[in-house]
């Protein structure tokens, strides 16, 4: 069985910020994906957006993967930040009076007592960088790839089924935009429920 292969609800919402042009179509975009958990596969979260026009100098493309401990950047390359992991949630107790301070202060010392540093917790932050190779072109290898096999008539990853379950929750988003609610999916018959 395959890992995460769809979500089960998308919910997306936007409008349009910037472009009143009597266009129908968002310019800015918030997705929403619910992912179950399958076999090894914890259940998570995925977020994606869209701007249009978001002011930056540059086009800025890529995926953030936020985990617990750290982050992956897939854009020009692969960037990857660690970032030591917390012995303990922290607090925030400052605008209660001092009696009730005193008192949380207590319990949570209870459930998390003051620990010397862990090996993660001195770990320092760090950030490493993966480029491609110069000249590379991730669009022009996808078109070679996708002539390759027109050609050859050779099996690729990438089939029908695949696209499929690719579109589908990108079609859901915009189904759940335009009819403001939420989605549910079922993505090992890749269907729309309800």
């Amino acid at each position: 069985m395959l890992g995460a292969i769809g979500p089960t609800r998308v919910y997306t919402t936007g409008g349009l910020r910037y472009w009143k042009d009597g266009r129908d179509v968002a310019d800015v975009m918030l997705g929403l994906y619910d992912y179950p958990a399958r076999g090894k596969y914890p259940a998570f979260n995925l977020a994606l957006r869209v701007n249009l026009i978001d002011g930056a100098a540059a086009e800025s493309v890529g995926f953030q993967f936020v985990g617990s401990e750290g982050v992956l950047t897939i854009g020009n390359g692969v960037t990857v930040a660690k970032q030591p992991r917390e012995t303990e949630p922290g607090y925030t107790i400052d605008t209660f009076p001092k009696a009730q301070q005193e008192a949380y202060l207590k319990q949570y010392r209870e459930k998390y007592p003051v620990q010397r540093a862990t090996a993660d917790a001195m770990r320092p932050q760090g950030e490493e960088q993966y480029l491609p190779p110069r000249g590379y072109s991730d669009w022009l290898d996808h078109h070679r790839n996708f002539i390759r096999a027109v050609r050859t008539r050779q099996p690729v990853v990438e089939d029908a089924v695949f696209g499929f379950r690719a579109a589908g929750p990108a079609l859901l988003s915009n189904l759940s935009y335009f009819e403001q609610r939420v989605c549910r999916w079922d993505p090992e018959g890749m269907m729309l429920l309800g």
